[in-house]
């Protein structure tokens, strides 16, 4: 479902911009000044991820020559790639967003929201609760809900090691040993 917003944002995205500059270029400025503003948001707004960019870089190194984990800078790398996309693509509509992306003020709380709505959700599932602290300390999730998660309603765990059908004849495994004489052993 979020798939189909995503794509309805990326077309959304261009047929405005159209539409702005033939707006733009019809009622406000002749056609030639909206290609030359155009041009000329795209540079200055390539000048200034340029220099973003660096100072970011500076950061990370500082952050790793400190032993630290440089995690805002490297979403503020993220953030600075996505803008350096919007201001190469011609349009006013786009370079709006990437002066939005560029620059410091807007940059933090677009920063923020990333990593709070999108960043920590997706690595707490991937580490199962370990980045927020949200682990479970005793029993097995979900041990009440007969939902086929594989435990029952006494909270044991129940584990199918891919024999097909378990029973409970499957789990046991019969060994026969066979006591050598060490004396033999040295002669083989």
């Amino acid at each position: 479902m979020r798939v189909r917003y995503l794509l309805v944002a990326l077309l959304a995205i261009p047929l405005a911009d159209a539409a702005f500059l033939l707006y733009v270029a019809a009622e406000i400025i002749t056609p030639v000044q909206t290609v030359a503003l155009v041009v000329l948001t795209g540079l200055l707004g390539m000048l200034l991820v340029r220099a973003e960019g660096r100072h970011t870089l500076r950061a990370v190194q500082r952050k790793l020559a400190a032993g630290e984990v440089p995690t805002g800078e490297v979403l503020d790398g993220a953030l600075l790639i996505a803008a350096g996309a919007f201001l190469l693509t011609p349009g006013l509509v786009t370079d709006a967003l990437g002066f939005l992306l560029a620059l410091p003020p807007t940059r933090y709380p677009i920063r923020e929201a990333l990593r709070r709505y999108v960043v920590v959700p997706y690595l707490d599932n991937q580490a199962e609760g370990f980045v927020t602290g949200n682990v479970w300390t005793a029993g097995f999730p979900n041990a009440d809900a007969g939902d086929g998660s594989g435990t029952g309603a006494d909270g044991a765990r129940r584990v199918d090691f891919g024999g097909g059908s378990s029973s409970a004849g499957d789990d046991v495994v019969d060994v026969d040993f066979e006591e050598v004489d060490d004396d033999s052993e040295r002669e083989r």
